[in-house]
Formats: structure tokens, C-alpha cells, sequence
């Protein structure tokens, strides 16, 4: 395996670690003027390049055709878990960090303009169930939670009856690739997916971060 290669594998996971279990450090960073989901998704866009170009560059060429069988189930149901997602992202028209703003424009204005999309999540809470986590815009993935977003409840589907459904949708992806990809790199970055819903799944509430006032 090449280290360099290994490395940017797992590029963003130490990243999004170091944001779950300090997000009041990365709050205090973004400072007032600066949503801190936005500045993570960013970020988080650069590494996920520099993480997918690693994967590449592990590929072997040419690439065969057609791929085994297992490729297409594997493939097309991973994306349509992560296009759910990112279908319920595009519906999300404005941040909740301006929620307050466009509230004052009237109930009309909001009803328009903003949609709520659903996001990964797990707390122990209502009824004792695990459960995923409704937001506005784009803090619902990137950890709105953590930097002390208020959340309410869903279980549409994916969400309520496939635990982690973005995560398994491109644990299915990755997994596809294997034709093309070798098992080691694949394995690794599975490997970090696994280890942050382990993470993940032990949010604590007390440990939340506080909005700069």
C-alpha cells in the first residue's frame, strides 16, 4: 500500500472527529460572523476531493466492461440513498442561522422559501428510539447539532428504517468499485465510515456547543 495514498484515504475523518468532540473549538474559530456549518462544509468539500483523487489514483487501467453483476445493485441503490439526501439539501433554501431573518419576513415569505431536509443522526430521546434528525439548509449535515442547533424529529424514509442510510448508501458505492479499486484502500475508507458511526452514535447533548452571542 502507498502511505501517501493510504493517508488521503482517510483524509477528512480526523477532521470530522476533531469537530464532534470539540465543537465549541471550532465555533469559537468561526467566530460571529461565520456559520460554523458552512465553513465545515468547505472545508470538508476540499478534503473529500483530495480523498476521492487518492481513490483514483489507486484505480488500475484500463478499466474493464462491463463490471461484475454486483456492481449495479450496489451502485444505484448507494446513490439513491445519497441523492435522497441530497434532493432534501437542494429543497433546504436558507440556512437555520437565518431562520430568525427570514421568519421576519413574513409566514408566506417562509413558507416559500424554506424547506426542511433530513440528515444522519442518533440520539437516544423521544419514545427511546434512534432516530435522524430534521434541519434547515445546510448545518443539517454538517453537524448543526453539535454547534447547538435546536432539531426536531423525523423518520421519513430512508432515514427511519435504514440506520445511518448516507453512510451505508456510500459504504454501497465504495463497495461497487472494487473491480477498479484495490481491497486495501476501499477498506479503509470504510473503515473510517464505520468508526465515525460509532462516533457519532454517542452524542451527547452536554457536550454541545454555545452560539457566540
Amino acid at each position: 500500500m502507498n502511505i501517501i495514498l493510504g493517508i488521503g484515504t482517510i483524509l477528512p475523518f480526523p477532521f470530522y472527529y476533531w469537530l464532534w468532540t470539540y465543537p465549541g473549538t471550532w465555533v469559537s474559530i468561526c467566530g460571529k460572523t461565520r456559520n460554523p456549518s458552512m465553513v465545515m462544509a468547505q472545508v470538508s468539500h476540499f478534503l473529500k476531493f483530495l480523498q476521492i483523487l487518492s481513490l483514483v489514483a489507486t484505480a488500475t487501467y484500463p478499466w474493464s466492461w462491463p463490471p461484475p453483476l454486483y456492481f449495479f445493485p450496489l451502485f444505484i441503490f448507494g446513490q439513491f440513498l445519497n441523492f435522497r439526501e441530497r434532493h432534501k439539501q437542494r429543497e433546504g433554501m436558507r440556512d437555520s442561522w437565518q431562520r430568525e431573518e427570514i421568519e421576519g419576513r413574513g409566514k408566506e415569505y417562509l413558507r416559500r422559501e424554506v424547506c426542511l431536509r433530513v440528515v444522519q443522526g442518533r440520539e437516544k430521546g423521544r419514545d427511546g428510539k434512534d432516530g435522524v434528525y430534521q434541519l434547515l439548509g445546510e448545518s443539517g449535515i454538517y453537524y448543526g447539532v453539535r454547534f447547538g442547533k435546536n432539531i426536531p424529529w423525523v423518520t421519513e424514509f430512508p432515514f427511519g428504517y435504514i440506520r445511518d442510510p448516507q453512510y451505508v448508501g456510500s459504504i454501497m458505492s465504495l463497495l461497487a468499485c472494487l473491480p477498479w479499486v484495490p481491497f486495501q484502500y476501499i477498506f479503509l475508507w470504510i473503515l473510517g465510515y464505520v468508526l465515525m458511526i460509532l462516533v457519532e452514535s454517542k452524542e451527547n447533548s452536554a457536550t454541545r456547543a454555545k452560539p457566540i452571542p
